[in-house]
Formats: C-alpha cells, sequence, structure tokens
C-alpha cells in the first residue's frame, strides 16, 4: 500500500501542496502550532536543483539543494506532519466548506489549503550547460560567484536587457545574446543599454565546449567566433503553477502569480499562497518568511481558544475536558520530541 493510500481519505486542518522551502515552512509553523497538517509534494522543483545554498544564514554553500530540503522534510516530520509523495490535480471545495484535493496516488480533504507550487523557469533551447555548472536563473543568488569573470546573459526582452546592464556592479566582462532574434525591449531601454559597455552578440550558439570539471568554459557562434564564459543568466519568463488557484477562482495577477495579502491568504477564504507563486523576490529565506508569516495567519484563523464572548455566552465557559485543542497525534509527536531533546 503507497503511503497516500486509506480506506477512508486522510482528513487535516491544513494540507500543503508543494515542498519547497516556502512549504515546508508553512507546515513547520502549523504543525508547531498544534494544527494536523500534510505536504503533498510531487518532488523536484527549483530549490532541488540547486548544486549550492546561497544566501540562507546558518546553511553553509556546500550544501546542496537536495540535502537542504531533505534537512527540512525530517525537522517537519519530526513535529508531526505527514508526507505523501503525489501529484494534486484537481481541486474543489464541498458543501462543508473543507477542500477536496485530487492527486495521481490519492485524495485528500483540508479545512484550510495552502498553494506552495512555485513556477518553472522557462528553458531556452540547447546546447546549454547544465544548471549550476554554467547556467544560472537567481540573479540574486549568483551574481556574487562571477566578480571579475566573464558573464553572458541570454534573451531578447526587457529583463535580459536589465540583467546585463546589473551584473556590470559585478564585472566588467558582459555580453547579451540575442541568439538571433530581434530585440523586444523599449527604445528607452535600448537607449540606456547601449550607454553602458555590454557588448550584444547577435547570432545564434552553435557550439559549447565545457571543462573536465562540467563547467562551461565557452560558446562557438554561427559566425564561428568563440567567447569564454564563467557562466550566465537565460531570461525567458517564469511558468507559474497555477492551476489549482485557477481551479478556486483565486485572483491571479497579469504576471501569473497568485495576488495575496500579508500573510499570504487569498481572494478565496482558506486558501493560502507562499513561495515563488506569489509575487516578491525568488528567494529561500523569502519564501521562508512568508511561509512563516502563512503559518501564523492560518493558526489565527484555526485555534480554538480563547473563544469569543459571544461564544460563551451562548456555550457557556470552555471545561476542562475541552483542553487541549491539540489532536492526540500531535500531543504524543511533541511528547516524543521533548523527550528526545532531554
Amino acid at each position: 500500500m503507497s503511503e497516500t493510500e486509506s480506506v477512508d481519505t486522510p482528513e487535516y486542518e491544513v494540507v500543503v501542496v508543494g515542498g519547497g522551502p516556502a512549504g515546508l515552512t508553512t507546515a513547520l509553523y502549523t504543525t508547531r502550532l498544534g494544527h494536523d497538517t500534510a505536504v503533498v509534494d510531487r518532488g523536484g522543483g527549483r530549490a532541488a536543483m540547486m548544486l549550492d545554498t546561497h544566501n540562507v544564514i546558518g546553511v553553509t554553500e556546500d550544501v546542496s539543494g537536495n540535502e537542504f530540503l531533505q534537512t527540512a522534510r525530517e525537522q517537519v516530520a519530526d513535529y508531526g506532519a505527514e508526507f505523501h509523495r503525489d501529484l494534486i490535480t484537481a481541486v474543489e471545495r464541498r458543501d462543508d466548506g473543507r477542500f477536496q484535493l485530487t492527486g495521481n496516488e490519492g485524495e485528500f480533504v483540508a479545512e484550510q489549503l495552502v498553494l506552495a507550487t512555485g513556477f518553472s523557469d522557462e528553458r531556452p533551447d540547447p546546447p546549454l550547460p547544465r544548471t549550476g555548472r554554467g547556467l544560472h536563473y537567481c540573479l540574486h543568488c549568483d551574481a556574487y560567484m562571477f566578480v571579475d569573470e566573464s558573464v553572458y546573459v541570454m534573451g531578447h526582452g526587457e529583463s535580459a536587457a536589465h540583467v546585463a546592464m546589473i551584473m556590470l556592479n559585478f564585472t566588467d566582462e558582459v555580453d547579451l545574446l540575442l541568439r538571433g532574434k530581434e530585440p523586444e525591449w523599449s527604445d528607452e531601454t535600448d537607449e540606456q543599454l547601449r550607454a553602458h559597455p555590454v557588448d550584444i552578440v547577435e547570432e545564434e550558439i552553435s557550439g559549447m565546449t565545457k571543462g573536465d570539471d562540467g563547467w562551461l568554459e565557452s560558446f562557438e557562434f554561427e559566425d564561428g567566433t568563440v567567447r569564454e564564459y564563467r557562466g550566465g543568466f537565460p531570461m525567458y519568463g517564469s511558468d507559474y503553477n497555477n492551476d489549482l488557484a485557477d481551479q478556486l477562482g483565486c485572483d491571479i495577477n497579469d504576471d501569473g502569480t497568485v495576488e495575496v495579502d500579508d500573510h499570504g491568504r487569498t481572494s478565496v477564504d482558506g486558501v493560502v499562497a507562499v513561495g515563488d507563486l506569489v509575487p516578491g523576490h525568488n528567494q529561500i529565506p523569502v519564501a521562508m518568511g512568508q511561509g512563516a508569516k502563512a503559518g501564523i495567519g492560518i493558526h489565527y484563523d484555526l485555534r480554538e481558544f480563547p473563544k469569543s464572548l459571544d461564544d460563551i455566552r451562548e456555550s457557556g465557559p470552555v471545561g476542562q475536558e475541552d483542553i487541549p485543542a491539540i489532536s492526540p497525534s500531535l500531543r504524543e509527536a511533541a511528547k516524543a520530541f521533548s523527550l528526545g531533546d532531554d
């Protein structure tokens, strides 16, 4: 029997769809704050692609994305959250107000739903180096490694032009590779770009060489020229995984991100979105902060106590038998965790 198979559909207070830094941090908070939580993760994702972890205080550069995520999953599981490997393909609100999630392997029911499904970077056509060995998608993570190195920016739109100029803060060797495409940036951007020492290369790439360590060494172009690079950034946009948000009727911005408030709440009651799926910087610490705030916000929405005066006046005071408001499984996990710390 797989981990998602059950005689009855598993029910949780919180289901987090997506097991990246944002989703895992949300699950960490909701679990530690006493709410039965499950993480449903298809595997992979942008964080899992990282060969090294950058800009996460307390985590050294030699930690890979997979190692970082595995440690996080173990932490969250130790607190009592459950994990399911599945791809959620459909979601709907039930008559009782909860959410029914359908995946390739099973179904789940949630009082609160967290969407942490992120986005996929649009990859340019080959030939290209391996991600992390000369192909980089995160400017704020990886610009540091190109100080005084030759770097390319690949693309023909506004973002490519601006990233090429930004890279001049780190190195004096910046090429903008059009790969045979006509520029699509504005006249103002064109004037600005050509006032900076960025070499615009129009020809398509015809070949690539790599070193014995797997790092990119150079590109060959159709006109026969060869240019050496330490690495660079393709700028072709993002494909946001917003299908579930769309199915539920959440407000979606023009760029594909999901509109949220300061604690990740979407326009649909009970649905929260965090991480790369929402507007903001696509950074692990940012995603973790969003997950923390979302988890706290969900706790405010779900916690039993304190009861309001209206509830007390209608139903009477809280009885000793009503507390604590935490499930037996999470109580046991918390006690086992405390014993393990001694």
